[in-house]
């Protein structure tokens, strides 16, 4: 995923008010950020250079320090073992919740290059979005030139609504850019038809 990038992007966000607060506050139940470490946690500086760096990233885009997910059960296909950190998460409530939940559909999608709208199949049967970032540059906060590491994220938006149909409507309302059908779903209409 590649991101453009601009100094504009905070002058270019206006304040939230207590009215929008709200709304994303009664809608969303938590949001979920996980960090995969993968192949980075094999290398032999990861404990003292790695790990830190991860973490301070984490915690500077997210508000809140990471909790380490490690292995329950050794893996030697992947040459992992038990007790082995192999991702971060950040779970986000509240106040801090709201204001990444901002971020994210006010300046981190918009900056991401060819972006045209998130699809619909990316929101499950118990109506959470899940989108993914190969890097975290895609968030103005993490400067390219300090973080010597690349990390994909997973961000996990969690509704208090569970019906998948009213989900994306209150998606839609609170601004998320959707796309109308996806192609497997419009495909699907253009066979029943011919």
């Amino acid at each position: 995923m590649t991101v453009i990038s601009s100094d504009k992007t905070k002058s270019a966000m206006p304040p939230l008010t207590d009215a929008r607060r709200r709304e994303v506050r009664n809608f969303l139940e938590k949001v979920v950020i996980n960090a995969g470490i993968g192949r980075l946690s094999q290398q032999q500086n990861f404990k003292d250079k790695i790990l830190p760096q991860i973490k301070a990233d984490l915690a500077l885009l997210a508000g809140q320090m990471p909790h380490e997910t490690k292995l329950r059960k050794s893996i030697a296909g992947f040459r992992a073992r038990q007790g082995q950190v192999v991702g971060l998460r950040v779970t986000l409530r509240g106040r801090k919740m709201v204001d990444f939940f901002e971020r994210l559909i006010r300046i981190v999608v918009p900056r991401v290059r060819d972006f045209s709208g998130i699809p619909i199949r990316a929101i499950d049967e118990g109506g959470s979005l899940h989108l993914g970032f190969r890097e975290q540059f895609a968030f103005p906060e993490i400067n390219p030139e300090k973080s010597s590491f690349v990390f994909s994220l997973g961000v996990n938006i969690v509704p208090r609504i569970k019906e998948r149909e009213k989900v994306i409507e209150g998606y839609r309302a609170l601004g998320i850019p959707l796309k109308m059908q996806d192609r497997a779903a419009s495909s699907a209409v253009k066979r029943k038809r011919a």
